[in-house]
């Protein structure tokens, strides 16, 4: 698991030399009074740094200037707790590279009725202090944002957490690095795109490695690094006779785990923070790296099959995001349908490679045929995974910009076994219908691949795409299509 406490969000809070000495201490003493306490909420899981009042146009641009070249700090949260006038403003909000969240609170939750005076309300002006900072970054036409209400709501609690969370997953994609073992499938179209306006626009870089670079270190790895591992599975997952220590096919388990030794290697030594492969490049490989996959996703490895590069990327960022939530998130893949009227489904699945994160329960460590790739059967993880809310999440290259897509899900408890599907698998309810909802996902051109998140929501994924500054496509309850096919007409007009 990844520790979010490492990152810091500052809290900034504005205010001018017009008011006085007494008054600007009475704002640094209430503005680090919230600082503290919204470190100390257990809703948000990064650290909340208190920093000084900034009343000049040269203390602005120093704070963002700071922030931009500190090396754990993921964002700023902003505050006018007095009237700062927004011109100030100008110089540091151009120079700042960090997320922006707009916090319009005040210190006080309510207004002192028999008591209130003049005095009062100079100290307490967030209430237009911030619509004049609102007006300069909209003017400057920047992505940030806005929380609305007393600094102690739960709801604006959530509402940090989820931003905060969102700015981690940002702030880890910076300078990140992918690793392709082969190229994209031949011919897939979805999974492709353009990898150096990602690395210009989402700060990671996307290179291809042969296969041959990565059997040479697989090979390298000793026998007892596999008697190692192979007991490790043993000990953790149910693991089928067959593949055991004694049973007929117990050596494609040892092959299995020289491939997630050899990969886990290359890819730290690498730092590479995740990958992808192909079925259709596995030259001097045994077999498909299955469990291996599965078990690098869990330990927060981005992936994606068929060389899908975005997913990968896109499925490390939620790992990050989700860090210490109840839940897992997996690359996913919509593979078959069940349209019966009166309860249709979608189930999710792939060939071998859904993170052991998501599992409902002890997976079972398998080995069986597979019909593709031309290898010797490979083993994976298979189970089932829990009921209950969901996301699928995908980012496409449109050509003229990237997309973000998001179809609320709500999974679903198996009713029938699947006693020939030897995969991991969900079944889940798309909403807000299943012919809706699979309807407005083709027409805004989501990919088959996903992210598949049982902790995050659509607010995290939102706010990551705008810190991102790309589209953001929601699917959810509320959708309609007519609706929807205008939002996409009104994204093409505003993207060109």
């Amino acid at each position: 698991m990844l520790d979010l406490k490492k990152f810091e969000v500052w809290f900034v809070t504005g205010s001018q030399d017009l008011y006085g000495e007494d008054t600007l201490k009475q704002v640094a003493a209430h503005s680090e009074e919230i600082a503290k306490s919204l470190n100390g909420a257990s809703q948000i899981p990064v650290q909340v740094v208190f920093k000084p009042t900034v009343k000049s146009t040269d203390e602005i641009y120093q704070i963002c200037q700071q922030a931009n070249v500190a090396e754990n700090c993921i964002g700023i949260i902003t505050w006018m707790h007095t009237f700062s006038p927004a011109k100030m403003w100008i110089n540091g909000l151009k120079i700042l590279r960090k997320p922006l969240l707009h916090l319009h609170t005040q210190f006080n939750r309510d207004i002192p009725w028999s008591t209130i005076d003049m005095d009062f309300m100079n100290l307490n002006q967030s209430a237009h202090g911030d619509r004049e900072f609102g007006f300069i970054v909209s003017r400057l036409r920047m992505e940030r944002k806005v929380v609305v209400g007393h600094w102690k709501d739960e709801e604006v609690l959530d509402q940090i957490n989820a931003w905060s969370r969102a700015a981690a997953g940002w702030y880890d994609w910076q300078g990140a690095k992918f690793c392709r073992f082969g190229d994209n499938m031949r011919f897939v179209a979805v999974t492709d795109g353009d990898k150096v306006e990602a690395e210009l626009k989402f700060g990671f870089s996307v290179n291809t490695y042969g296969i041959g670079d990565l059997v040479a270190v697989i090979n390298q790895v000793s026998d007892g690094e596999v008697d190692k591992l192979t007991a490790e599975y043993a000990e953790r997952y149910a693991v089928v006779e067959a593949l055991r220590k004694g049973g007929a096919q117990h050596s494609s388990l040892r092959d299995a785990a020289k491939i997630e030794i050899g990969m886990r290697q290359f890819l730290t030594d690498g730092g590479f923070k995740g990958f992808s492969d192909t079925f259709e490049d596995l030259h001097g490989m045994k077999q498909l790296p299955g469990i291996a996959s599965q078990r690098l996703m869990a330990d927060g490895f981005g992936f994606a099959g068929e060389g899908d590069w975005k997913t990968a990327a896109l499925v490390r960022a939620m790992k990050v995001m989700g860090s210490g939530l109840k839940g897992g998130n997996a690359f996913m893949e919509d593979y078959t349908y069940h349209f019966d009227p009166s309860n249709p489904l979608v189930l999710g699945s792939h060939m071998l490679e859904i993170c052991e994160s998501i599992a409902d329960g002890k997976p079972s460590c398998e080995i069986h045929p597979l019909g593709i790739g031309g290898k010797e059967d490979p083993v994976r993880l298979v189970f089932n995974v829990a009921a209950g809310p969901a996301l699928n999440a995908s980012i496409v290259d449109m050509g003229n910009r990237f997309r973000m897509l998001v179809n609320e899900v709500e999974a679903v408890a198996p009713e029938h076994d699947l006693p020939k599907l030897p995969v991991a698998r969900v079944l889940w309810k798309p909403y807000p219908d299943m012919k809706t909802g699979l309807a407005a996902w083709i027409l805004a051109g989501g990919a088959h691949h996903t992210g598949y998140s049982q902790n995050l929501t659509s607010e995290h994924m939102q706010d990551f795409a705008e810190m991102a500054d790309i589209e953001f496509v929601k699917i959810g309850k509320e959708t309609n299509l007519y609706q929807f096919k205008n939002e996409l007409r009104w994204s093409e007009v505003a993207y060109k």
